[in-house]
């Protein structure tokens, strides 16, 4: 059967980002300005479908979150992937706001100590950018690490949530 996705744009500070949930949750927060070819990417088989009203709430939770006003762990989620994959996801969703770790502190907390490039391999497979907070999640050495988003992303949402917290 074919996935049936919802999207629609949010813009913050000029920049643009794609979201799409199905009728069970949230399963695409895009890269700033990337369009629907990234969304394409990830769900090359979903039927795409505009919709201005199917995620408000969430659109209005990420713009709070951008403006240092909200926090996205309530969001419902509908992502799947490898049992490996969301076992990474749940991890990062369980790393505190402001916080960053390795994917070597998450391969240890996974039980899967010899993993951390699987980790990393997992995270860049994270459908769901800011939302399952894989900007939390650093290599070893914190050099090299990429994202989805781009590093500068990466690097505006640490030292936001690190401002926030504060």
């Amino acid at each position: 059967m074919t996935p049936k996705l919802y999207y629609d744009q949010v813009v913050f500070e000029s920049q643009t980002y794609l979201v799409a949930s199905t009728d069970d949750g949230l399963a695409f927060v895009g890269s700033p300005n990337a369009g629907l070819e990234e969304l394409q990417r990830f769900y090359p088989t979903a039927d795409l479908v505009l919709d201005q009203h199917k995620n408000r709430t969430v659109m209005c939770q990420l713009k709070h979150y951008l403006e240092g006003n909200g926090d996205l762990s309530a969001v419902k989620l509908d992502i799947t992937g490898t049992p490996f994959q969301e076992a990474v996801w749940d991890a990062l969703r369980g790393i505190p706001f402001g916080s960053v770790v390795t994917y070597q502190d998450i391969a240890d907390k996974l039980g899967r100590p010899r993993a951390a490039q699987a980790v990393g391999n997992a995270v860049g497979k994270n459908p769901v950018l800011i939302v399952v907070p894989c900007h939390r999640a650093v290599s070893k050495s914190k050099q090299g690490s990429g994202y989805r988003g781009g590093m500068l992303m990466k690097e505006w949402l640490i030292a936001h949530e690190q401002n926030v917290a504060k």
